[in-house]
């Protein structure tokens, strides 16, 4: 097996959901993301996480508490290694933000390691040791480990490989992000949605992902947002964790995007547009609301990351 002294990667933020598809339905944006460079230890077998930026000193440094280590363990569990292994954080993606951030910290790292050790596995067989990082703050399952892996949008059924499916992707479809200044933590999200729904709504969501696929393949960029923003379900319930969700929603069709949903968990709005002179539009104006109301936050122009996570460097 080739081995390197280092090596660093990539991996890309990523919206679960796209609206309408809870759990099952993940997209890769091409900024912003997380940079890992992991290390081989000469002085012992331990995973060490050295250093962490652009997390405010919130991220446990502790090895058994962070998705990028847990999930570096579970690849060398996978490749029966037993080198001691030291982790650098670069966190371009902010914490709790409805961005996949922890899901991105466990992908960059797993793609690290994996060139470090001359890249015995392929990128699929990178998923398990992937998913046990992003299990340790989000759950089991792949709808932002999948898409910041793999690239793309992605139709998730499972937790296995053979259970991620690449849709296409329009190709006028440009997305305005913005972050506001609050924190939504997954658990947080999820504690407020409903344990029972009717079977009308039951037919009505199914209908729209449904209908959401189909545009996918239709190349129908308009009717992809109509079935997004089409959530009976899960949006009416996180609505009263998104300062100004509705305002945002109004002013982005004004300024001419097709539409907007929450990004995964939230807090992140994404409006989706059909160029990116729009986008820009967009962004700006959903910057200047937040800012009006002393909320704050980060706008953000992007499309869809069709390569998923990659090796920047190995040496």
């Amino acid at each position: 097996m080739t081995t390197f002294n280092s090596a660093e990667a990539y991996a890309p933020a990523s919206m679960g959901n796209v609206g309408v598809g809870f759990d099952i339905l993940g997209l890769a944006f091409c900024e912003p993301g997380d940079i890992v460079r992991v290390e081989r230890r000469l002085d012992g077998t331990d995973i060490v996480i050295e250093s962490i930026e652009g997390d405010g000193g919130v991220l446990p440094r502790d090895a058994a508490k962070n998705t990028a280590s847990v999930a570096v363990k579970a690849f060398l569990k996978m490749i029966d290694a037993s080198s001691g292994v030291c982790i650098s954080l670069k966190k371009g993606l902010p914490l709790s933000s409805g961005l996949g951030s922890s899901a991105a910290s466990a992908v960059a790292a797993v793609v690290a390691v994996n060139a470090l050790f001359g890249e015995p596995l392929s990128c699929e067989e990178l998923l398990p040791a992937c998913l046990e990082g992003e299990a340790l703050v989000s759950g089991y399952h792949a709808d932002n480990v999948g898409p910041s892996l793999l690239g793309g949008i992605t139709l998730i059924t499972g937790t296995s490989i053979q259970d991620i499916y690449r849709l296409p992707v329009p190709e006028n479809m440009h997305f305005a992000l913005i972050t506001p200044n609050i924190a939504v933590p997954t658990v947080e999200a999820r504690a407020v949605l409903p344990q029972m729904i009717s079977l009308k709504q039951m037919v009505s969501q199914t209908g729209a992902v449904a209908r959401l696929i189909d545009a996918l393949y239709r190349n129908d960029l308009q009717a992809v947002v109509q079935a997004m923003e089409s959530d009976e379900v899960v949006e009416p319930a996180r609505a009263m964790l998104m300062p100004l969700l509705n305002e945002a929603r109004t002013l982005a069709k004004q300024k001419g995007a097709l539409g907007l949903v929450i990004s995964g968990a939230g807090p992140t709005l994404c409006a989706v547009c059909d160029s990116s002179k729009t986008a820009v539009h967009v962004a700006d104006a959903l910057q200047g609301l937040y800012d009006e109301a002393k909320i704050g936050g980060v706008a953000r122009v992007t499309k869809v990351d069709q390569t998923g996570a990659r090796v920047l460097n190995v040496l």
